[in-house]
């Protein structure tokens, strides 16, 4: 395959590279779902849970997932996307965006 006047280089290595470019210092960015701040998230969703009084079963009967689901992203084993964060926080009676505000400031 030819790219930008070279040869015999996979597509895929010429992406990775400048995937590494764009995350600073030419290193791969930190997964987020190993992040101090990720962790507070699951903190906050598990503080949120235990105020309103649920166990993670109440919790996934709501979202329509299996217990395990609120165990993993809890546990920081399982990441959520934007869309099921909105669920969760729907599922615990908050407001998304007070959730944010709260991860934000901390």
């Amino acid at each position: 395959m030819v790219v930008g006047g070279l040869t015999n280089i996979p597509i895929w290595d010429i992406l990775k590279e400048k995937i590494s470019r764009l995350s600073g210092q030419g290193q791969p960015m930190e997964k987020t779902i190993y992040s101090q701040q990720y962790q507070r998230l699951c903190d906050l969703l598990i503080e949120a849970r235990k105020k309103a009084g649920l166990t993670q079963v109440e919790v996934a009967e709501r979202l329509g997932k299996p217990q395990s689901f609120v165990a993993k992203y809890e546990g920081g084993e399982r990441r959520l996307d934007v869309v099921e964060f909105i669920a969760v926080a729907k599922a615990l009676e908050l407001d998304a965006k007070v959730l944010i505000d709260r991860l934000m400031r901390d």
